[in-house]
């Protein structure tokens, strides 16, 4: 796939008009060159492709004219099937992951000839929408130029392509996700304007930064954020607190490796685990922080922490995730299923002879985790590439709105 997207995937949501604005003058300076790809990690990616697919050009010769390439450019393209099977193997090396049994399955979008930010922009739209299915969630990665010594590549500034505003008061207190009040204030300086009616969950702009044009501001359609209101099985009230979330998390601040190639923006999602909702961005103290309200709600003593008020409310917050999910018809697994299906992913990376992964402080569950076999083991922890990982440059602007990367 490539390309860029049509305009109108912007169509029929308040905003839309607004979609685009410039937050700084162009042209920057001149960029730093990207250094050159480092010939012996490509050649380990290019013979790993070839030992577990079947290809038709002999590795040599892969391996020549990507030495060649190497040699002249400072860099190589990767294949379609190079980069797709990459993507995919990127998913089964996260040791943050729990959800990897299902690495096969990621669909990868080629979008390595989109360098436009209403281009780039757009294809997240029409990822969002791939994704949500109908609420029969699929695992997609829109891969979008890498970075090479001719040319950087996109940046998205946002953390996931649909997080929610947080305004802060002149009491200090954050009506919203007090995550991105920073980021929330930064857009709304740039002339981003929010719902007249303000809630707790309007979806921030999207921002994407190229060199060529700065960076733009795009407001998501309605149509691309599906969301799901909270009810619970068992408590009517529940509703009355008039939570909702969105049905896809996509990540989008983290870049993707691949034999020596970067790939800053590669937005990439499963499907939700009931305690990431639940158990933190409804439940931190310094997210949503709805474990007091439930607790009060429930009448249960929060005088005494003994009384264990906060496990009762947190169980019944996240009952009301999977409940409402599911109700809704939206894909979601709860924490004890997954960690079973993750023992059944490291079986078959150990009788495959591959070593898996694993960050065990991310794959514990944040409720319950010694209810679940993910707790009583030891693994590996080395993860080798190709891989996706954590940016400090992209989460400090996801968190806070800037400094541009082409500054």
């Amino acid at each position: 796939m490539s390309g860029e997207a049509p305009e109108a995937v912007f169509s029929g949501g308040s905003g839309a008009a607004e979609r685009t604005r410039r937050l700084r003058p162009v042209p920057p300076p001149p960029a730093p060159r990207a250094p050159a790809v480092n010939l012996a990690e490509a050649e380990e990616f290019l013979r790993l492709f070839h030992a577990e697919n079947q290809v038709e050009v002999p590795i040599q010769q892969r391996l020549a004219r990507m030495r060649y390439e190497v040699e002249t450019t400072g860099t190589y393209r990767h294949t379609p099937d190079e980069l797709s099977y990459g993507a995919k193997v990127a998913w089964r090396n996260s040791a943050r992951c729990i959800g990897r049994l299902y690495w096969r399955s990621l669909k990868v979008r080629d979008l390595r000839d989109v360098h436009t930010v209403s281009g780039v922009a757009a294809h997240c739209v029409e990822h969002l929408r791939m994704a949500t299915n109908g609420g029969k969630i699929r695992p997609v990665i829109s891969v979008f130029p890498p970075e090479t010594p001719q040319r950087p590549a996109p940046r998205i500034w946002n953390e996931q392509l649909i997080r929610y505003a947080g305004y802060r008061g002149q009491d200090g207190k954050v009506l919203g996700d007090p995550r991105y009040a920073r980021f929330t204030e930064t857009v709304t300086g740039f002339g981003w304007r929010a719902p007249a009616r303000r809630t707790g969950f309007d979806p921030l702009p999207l921002v994407v930064e190229t060199r060529e044009e700065g960076a733009h501001m795009f407001a998501l359609p309605p149509d691309a954020v599906h969301e799901v209101p909270m009810t619970h099985p068992d408590l009517p009230w529940f509703a009355e607190l008039g939570l909702r979330w969105h049905a896809v998390p996509v990540i989008s601040n983290m870049r993707l490796s691949i034999g020596g190639v970067s790939y800053p923006a590669a937005p990439f999602n499963g499907w939700y685990m009931g305690t990431e909702i639940g158990a933190r961005n409804f439940a931190d103290n310094d997210r949503y922080n709805l474990v007091p309200v439930v607790a009060e709600r429930l009448g249960l003593d929060t005088s005494r922490e003994d009384t264990l008020w906060r496990d009762r409310a947190l169980v019944e917050l996240n009952r009301a995730v999977l409940h409402s999910y599911q109700q809704a018809g939206v894909t979601i697994t709860d924490h004890h299923t997954e960690s079973h299906r993750f023992l059944t992913h490291l079986a078959k990376e150990e009788s495959a002879g591959r070593k898996c992964p694993v960050d065990w402080s991310w794959i514990v569950p944040p409720m319950s985790g010694a209810q679940t076999p993910v707790f009583h083991r030891y693994y590996d922890t080395e993860a080798p590439g190709p891989n996706y990982y954590a940016d400090d440059e992209a989460t400090q602007r996801a968190l806070t709105g800037g400094p541009p990367h082409f500054a």
